[in-house]
């Protein structure tokens, strides 16, 4: 091979590595799934509905209210523990 093939096969490599980095970047980017998970919201930081005397997003007064839920990547909310419990699909009582 002479140094312009050498060139021109470096350069092809790198054109395939830089194409593969990036279609494993849009991969990686793909929206994940979500699940409502009750208790694990912090005051004020749930996604909606925290039980009475709430309206949605934002308003539950207390840390990790059973009636308040917060979206999380499906398949980690009943492995979440907090100081109340652990996380529930379903709101507590």
């Amino acid at each position: 091979m002479n140094t312009a093939q050498t060139t021109l096969a470096a350069a092809a490599v790198l054109a395939l590595m830089g194409g593969s980095a990036m279609a494993q970047d849009n991969m990686a980017k793909k929206p994940v799934a979500m699940e409502k998970c009750y208790g694990v919201a912090l005051a004020g930081k749930n996604d909606c509905k925290a039980g009475a005397g709430t309206t949605c997003a934002g308003t539950s007064k207390v840390n990790y209210d059973a009636k308040a839920f917060k979206e999380v990547p499906v398949g980690t909310c009943v492995t979440m523990k907090t100081p109340k419990g652990m996380g529930s699909l379903a709101p507590k009582a």
